[in-house]
C-alpha cells in the first residue's frame, strides 16, 4: 500500500452508511479524532451520501466537521454549511413523473424537495423516525425535487418506471431496496468535481471512500479509492485498495496507516 502517493492528498470524500458510519448509524471516539487530525492538517473533509441535508447535521454533535457536502448524490452541494449548487428535477418533469406513476398499485413514492420529504405512505413504516408530509401529490411546492425515491428493487417495475423517464434522468438501486431517480447531473462524482474545483484541487489530490453503487464513479476517477470490506463486489473491483468494516472503523484505520504512518503525513 505504499507508494500511492498519499503525502499529496488534499481531499478525503467519504460515504456516510455502511461506510463511515457503523451499522447502527454511529461513529466511534477514534473514527472522530482521526478525521480531526485530517482537518488540523488542512486535508478537506467532504461527505457524498445520498442522504439529505437534515439527515447529517447531527453529526457535528459526534464531533464529526465537514467542509463540503453532495447531498442527495450530489444534487445539492453545500459548501462551508452554505448552498452552492444544486441539480434537480424540475417541477413539470416531476410532477408528471409523480403523478403517472402513482398509477401504479400499491408503489410507495416519495419525493426530496427542498429538505423535506413528501411521500404517499408512512416513511416511518419504512425508515424509523424519518418524517414526512403525507401528500398524493397534487399540492407539492413550485419547486424543483432533490429526489424521488421508490420503494421497490423489483426488475419488473423498475422496467415500468424507466418507461416514465426523459433522457434527462437516471435511476440507481441502493441497499437492494428503494430505486432512486435523480437528475442525469446528480452523480457524486461530479459534486466531488464541482467541490475539487472550488478549492482548487484536481481528483488526483483526493481519496474517496464507498460501499455500494452510487458510489463506483468516485472510487474510480479519484487519485485512491478505497472500498471498505463490506462494499459490494463491483465497488471492490473498482478500487484501488480494501479497508476493513464500517463496524470496525475501517475508514479511520485506513486514514491513520496509509496517510499518516506510511507516509508520515499530518502528524
Amino acid at each position: 500500500m505504499v507508494g500511492a502517493n498519499q503525502s499529496k492528498t488534499k481531499m478525503i470524500v467519504t460515504d456516510l452508511d455502511n461506510t463511515l458510519l457503523r451499522r447502527d448509524k454511529t461513529v466511534s471516539d477514534y473514527t472522530s479524532s482521526v478525521f480531526k487530525r485530517c482537518s488540523d492538517a488542512g486535508i478537506k473533509v467532504v461527505f457524498a451520501t445520498a442522504r439529505p441535508v437534515r439527515a447529517v447535521k447531527w453529526l457535528e454533535h459526534m464531533n464529526i466537521n465537514y467542509d463540503a457536502g453532495a447531498f442527495h448524490n450530489g444534487a445539492v452541494i453545500h459548501i462551508g454549511g452554505e448552498p452552492y449548487k444544486e441539480f434537480g428535477i424540475e417541477y413539470d418533469k416531476m410532477y408528471k413523473l409523480l403523478k403517472s406513476a402513482s398509477k401504479i398499485k400499491d408503489m410507495k413514492i416519495s419525493a426530496e424537495i427542498n429538505d423535506v420529504l413528501y411521500a404517499n405512505f408512512d416513511t416511518s413504516t419504512v425508515w424509523q423516525g424519518v418524517e414526512c408530509v403525507m401528500t398524493d401529490f397534487n399540492d407539492l411546492p413550485n419547486r424543483c425535487a432533490d429526489k424521488i425515491i421508490f420503494g421497490t428493487a423489483d426488475e419488473s417495475m423498475i422496467n415500468i418506471i424507466e418507461q416514465l423517464l426523459g433522457d434527462d434522468l437516471y435511476w440507481e438501486i441502493s441497499d437492494n431496496e428503494i430505486l432512486m431517480v435523480m437528475n442525469k447531473n446528480a452523480r457524486k462524482i461530479n459534486a466531488v468535481k464541482e467541490i475539487a474545483d472550488h478549492y482548487g484541487f484536481t481528483l488526483a489530490e483526493t481519496v474517496a471512500f464507498g460501499d455500494d453503487y452510487n458510489d463506483m464513479e468516485m472510487l474510480r476517477d479519484c487519485g485512491i479509492g478505497v472500498a471498505v470490506a463490506n462494499a459490494i463486489d463491483e465497488c471492490k473491483a473498482v478500487s484501488k485498495y480494501i479497508c476493513d468494516d464500517c463496524d470496525e472503523d475501517g475508514v479511520a484505520k485506513w486514514l491513520e496507516e496509509i496517510l499518516f504512518i506510511d507516509n508520515n503525513c499530518c502528524g
